[in-house]
């Protein structure tokens, strides 16, 4: 699970510490432990990123004219959003190896569009 998003590394975490929890038995009736579940924090852009960003709600971080006129590799995170005329269906916001990464998804009518943006640049689209 090393390229898994930081939101899926967090639920595979919280489902696993479930698992143990739920192998534990005892003869006693205790309490319910409630078990609070883990918030998801944006993490800040990285150093290599310039210009406006996609925030985790799918805001633009700093408003901003934009220059692609063309959905392809290279334009910024919110060029796409500006370019798609609508908000994203869902944003996920992380680091990986590569530094900054975020996949914008749109929900199109009988199909769904996939953005995946490394440091803030579109790096490849998936359309299914």
């Amino acid at each position: 699970m090393t390229n898994a998003s930081p939101r899926l590394r967090m639920a595979a975490a919280y489902v696993a510490s479930l698992a143990v929890l739920g192998a534990c038995t005892t003869s006693e009736r205790e309490a319910p432990v409630r078990v609070q579940a883990p918030v998801a924090v944006s993490p800040a852009p990285s150093p290599s990123v310039t210009g406006p960003v996609l925030n985790a709600d799918g805001s633009c971080s700093q408003a901003a004219p934009g220059t692609a006129t063309v959905i392809e590799p290279g334009i910024g995170e919110c060029d796409l959003v500006r370019l798609k005329g609508k908000p994203a269906t869902d944003v996920l916001v992380g680091e990986g190896r590569s530094g900054r990464e975020v996949q914008v998804l749109y929900s199109e009518p009988g199909a769904k569009e996939l953005y995946f943006f490394v440091n803030g640049r579109l790096d490849r689209i998936v359309k299914s």
